[in-house]
């Protein structure tokens, strides 16, 4: 007894590290009540009809059915490397600068073999196969078993999400954020030890440079062989590239990548960020030390919370807040790189499962960044809701109201985690009648 105790003793100033494996958890079933689903085949044929009469689907820049100009950027971009034109010195298709990495113009070397008039369409075809993976890859995340039922409601989902706006944008101009953010989701899904995780963070990040933000998230995770995948994936699309490419890499990391102008100006009210807050509410450029001023402590706070919702089993919410973090602290964010709403959606229609006023948080946020037209002429319909006129009163919240969900979605979520932190606490208390002197709470967490 007296050599149990003597452990004890050592135990209290010497806790050990290690920790029992635990047998994983069941995957979850989707729930098997039909109301579910009747709720959101209600909201898909509401979100499809909102989609097709809110704006004529033909209409010149503005239709769903008629768009692609991003695409066909892209399309533009690749054929200037193989024909050996310069990538960022000329404007592309409508006077538009290439602005992505020169690895992404290799990458979009296939869309050449696609015909002009169909490219459009294919890669609206795409990015909707991509958007219903999207919805698949949350629920994998959240551990819920794949099947029919489940396949069913995340079509229904993937429809109903076709209207907001950061997914809306990206269908109608042919974006490629769908796409990257399934290569992220893909590697968060693996298991940690699994071959090559963080490849996905790696090429999405040699696409375009805000995926870099999940290789600090992973470091912030301790997850070290991820990082180190991605972080090597992403240099290596830098060098191969500068081989293949040397003069128009030269020009990109030397001079382009610099200017931030070419985008668009600070102030545009489409510029979803911190640095565009600023900048709608000073009616001109945001001094650099005033954006990072409330950037850096915008970034920690996501980091924290981020690694806590991870220890806490929330993947799901951990990685959807670091993408949405991605998008609050970059230089420029357009609407339709806010995509990251969409496996916030899944995750409150996931926990409404438990808790029906969960549909109300995500009724709250699908009005708030829904792709809701105005009219301003027949041939002029902007969408989204910063896009509405300036003249409304309630305009500067509208035009930030992105960065506002953001922020808070952020407090709920550092609520969240304390109340897990409190709930996760367990008091231990062991006590030997011989030896008093021994008595002692350990609080484990």
């Amino acid at each position: 007894m007296r050599f149990g105790n003597e452990w004890l003793r050592l135990g209290r100033y010497f806790p050990s590290r290690r920790t029992e494996r635990t047998p994983s958890a069941p995957p979850l079933e989707f729930p098997r009540s039909n109301a579910t689903l009747l709720l959101l085949l209600a909201c898909a044929i509401t979100a499809v009809t909102l989609l097709f009469t809110t704006v004529d689907p033909w209409l010149d820049k503005a239709g769903i059915l008629v768009g692609g100009l991003d695409v066909h950027v892209y399309r533009d971009g690749a054929w200037r490397i193989l024909h050996d034109q310069p990538l960022y010195s000329e404007p592309t298709l409508r006077g538009l600068l290439y602005t992505y990495t020169p690895f992404s113009a290799i990458v979009f070397l296939p869309t050449n073999l696609i015909p002009w008039e169909f490219l459009s369409p294919t890669w609206l075809t795409l990015n909707l196969g991509v958007l219903f993976g999207c919805v698949m890859m949350s629920w994998r995340l959240l551990g819920y078993r794949w099947n029919a039922r489940l396949a069913t409601a995340s079509a229904l989902i993937a429809l109903t999400c076709a209207f907001i706006e950061p997914v809306r944008t990206t269908l109608f101009y042919g974006q490629i954020n769908l796409i990257l953010m399934l290569l992220v989701l893909w590697v968060f899904s693996r298991d940690e030890h699994a071959k090559l995780r963080g490849l996905g963070v790696g090429i999405a990040a040699g696409i375009k440079l805000v995926p870099l933000y999940f290789i600090v998230q992973l470091l912030a995770l301790r997850q070290w062989r991820s990082a180190a995948t991605a972080a090597l994936a992403f240099l290596g699309s830098v060098v191969l590239t500068w081989l293949v490419l040397p003069a128009d890499s030269r020009q990109y990391w030397t001079s382009t990548f610099f200017q931030s102008e070419r985008i668009a100006p600070d102030t545009h009210p489409a510029n979803q960020s911190l640095r565009g807050v600023l900048a709608h509410l000073l009616h001109g450029p945001a001094p650099l030390w005033l954006w990072l001023l409330l950037a850096l402590p915008v970034l920690a706070a996501g980091l924290v919370l981020a690694t806590a919702l991870h220890r806490h089993g929330e993947r799901l919410l951990s990685v959807t807040l670091a993408g949405l973090t991605s998008c609050v602290v970059s230089p420029f964010s357009w609407g339709h790189h806010w995509v990251w709403f969409v496996p916030l959606l899944v995750y409150l229609v996931h926990r409404a499962q438990s808790n029906p006023r969960w549909w109300f948080a995500a009724a709250v946020l699908y009005v708030s960044i829904g792709g809701w037209t105005y009219h301003w002429s027949e041939t002029w319909v902007s969408v989204g809701v910063f896009l509405l006129p300036p003249s409304w009163p309630i305009a500067p919240v509208l035009m930030n109201m992105y960065v506002i969900a953001y922020l808070v979605a952020l407090g709920a979520i550092a609520v969240l985690v304390r109340r897990r932190d409190q709930s996760s606490c367990v008091h231990v208390t062991v006590s030997d009648r011989k030896d008093p002197e021994l008595d002692c709470v350990s609080v484990r967490c």
